[in-house]
């Protein structure tokens, strides 16, 4: 049985209790621009009106310089009304947008199917089986990262949805994975606490903040799952936090881990945002922590250091 957000929230406060930890809050002022998700209902060259999720209505002020994005740069006219879009404002107080993401999806996991230019891709336990088309003209450029693209092969698109159809048009802008016969560096005796590497984003369907983390723990009903060969992370619970810090914008949070990212250790890429990341993905956020925390939903990774929260 899969955990549910409502044993994350329960474990949360229990281990408020057990070790007295402040309560803490995910809308305080420590947290850092918010990003907004909803249903485009309007949009006007000075205004968008988005519909979110708990039935409320916002409106951000729109000016020359919101940066729009819909497979690439985008004009206003992609703001169509029944269309997603995550919205990342100009301050802490969502005062004007900033950039806009229309329909962003993403796809990250195994392929275990192709039929032409389909793909069913395994993405976990905790997001089951997905399928996605890429067209021809992206093909080319998906195959540049991922020149195998069969059953058993690693894959990770970024694209937009169209109804119910994913098209995954653009790989991750990452550095090549390590060739099969690279030395894997030495083992370490000790189990980091604080680690430096990749982070990247996942769709929550809740749309909610929380992170993903390559090794839950998987006892119990906690949905965990291991790191992966060669990965050494401390193993963690639902409910517990990580102090993520985005070393491309400065910008940092706690965030707490919301499911387990059973995929990301899978892959051994680094992130080339700002630099080369000094290893591959040790955490995956939430679509909404991402953008909070200044990275880019199109180029899909930023380096990072994570601070693992330790009683």
């Amino acid at each position: 049985m899969l955990p549910s957000r409502d044993l994350m929230h329960r474990r949360r406060r229990l281990r408020q209790v057990v070790f007295s930890d402040p309560p803490h809050r995910l809308d305080d002022d420590s947290w850092p621009r918010r990003a907004i998700e909803g249903v485009i209902v309007d949009a006007s060259p000075h205004v968008i009106v988005l519909a979110r999720a708990d039935g409320s209505e916002v409106r951000l002020p729109m000016s020359a310089t919101t940066s729009i994005w819909y497979d690439g740069k985008a004009e206003l006219a992609e703001l169509r009304p029944g269309r997603r879009a995550v919205v990342r404002p100009t301050d802490a107080g969502g005062l004007a947008a900033e950039r806009i993401w229309v329909d962003v999806a993403r796809v990250t996991g195994v392929i275990t199917g192709r039929v032409g230019n389909r793909f069913d891709v395994d993405a976990g336990p905790h997001r089951g089986q997905l399928t996605v088309t890429v067209p021809d003209d992206a093909l080319r450029r998906v195959q540049v990262r991922h020149p195998r693209l069969e059953p058993g092969a690693l894959f990770d698109v970024i694209g937009i949805r169209r109804g119910r159809e994913i098209l995954g048009l653009r790989p991750l802008r990452s550095s090549p994975q390590p060739a099969p016969h690279a030395v894997a560096p030495p083992p370490r005796r000790t189990t980091p606490w604080v680690l430096r590497g990749t982070a990247t984003w996942f769709e929550d369907p809740d749309g909610g903040r929380g992170a993903a983390y390559p090794a839950l723990d998987p006892h119990g009903h906690g949905g965990g799952c291991g790191a992966g060969p060669g990965v050494r992370l401390p193993y963690l619970s639902l409910g517990s936090e990580l102090w993520v810090r985005n070393e491309c914008t400065g910008q940092e949070a706690r965030v707490p881990i919301i499911e387990c990212g059973c995929m990301a250790a899978r892959f051994c890429d680094r992130c080339v945002r700002c630099g080369t990341s000094p290893r591959g993905r040790v955490v995956e956020l939430s679509r909404s922590a991402f953008v909070d925390l200044g990275g880019d939903l199109d180029a899909g990774c930023f380096n990072v250091t994570v601070r693992v929260d330790r009683p």
